[in-house]
């Protein structure tokens, strides 16, 4: 079944990142495919923000690779930006399928630089730059 969430500005990203909360399922990897400034980040915040994170605790983990938050209930929420990872080598060096294997909620910015890496339930959402500036996420 195919999903798909507009996003029309700022002012609707929050309930944006509570319907996909409710629409992605049981999927606990979540990988967000989009080009530069397309706002992954902010709707990762957004979306840790409707989990419960402490919104001054979630930041971009572009020099990190990856960071942890706690949600409301007190499960742990991982956030990977690979960016700037240049071999696959890397990601595994963080132990990424540590992470992965962990039951956990991982989201992941720059899926495409480790593409290889990432298990088969992987959720693969598209956020799409609309001419008016809205988005358009689909899966």
């Amino acid at each position: 079944m195919r999903h798909e969430i507009v996003i029309k500005g700022l002012d609707s990203i929050g309930p944006a990142a509570e319907r996909f909360l409710q629409e992605k399922g049981d999927s606990r990897i979540v990988a967000f495919y989009a080009p530069m400034g397309a706002g992954k980040t902010t709707f990762t915040t957004a979306l840790c923000k409707a989990l419960g994170v402490r919104e001054d605790a979630v930041s971009s983990p572009t020099f990190s690779i990856v960071n942890e938050y706690r949600a409301g209930n007190g499960e742990p929420v991982f956030h990977f930006d690979f960016y700037r990872i240049e071999k696959l080598e890397e990601a595994l060096d963080i132990g990424l399928y540590d992470y992965l294997d962990s039951g956990s909620l991982c989201l992941v910015e720059w899926p495409e630089n480790i593409e290889a890496l990432l298990p088969e339930d992987t959720l693969r959402v598209r956020m799409d730059v609309e001419p008016d500036g809205s988005r358009i996420l689909s899966w």
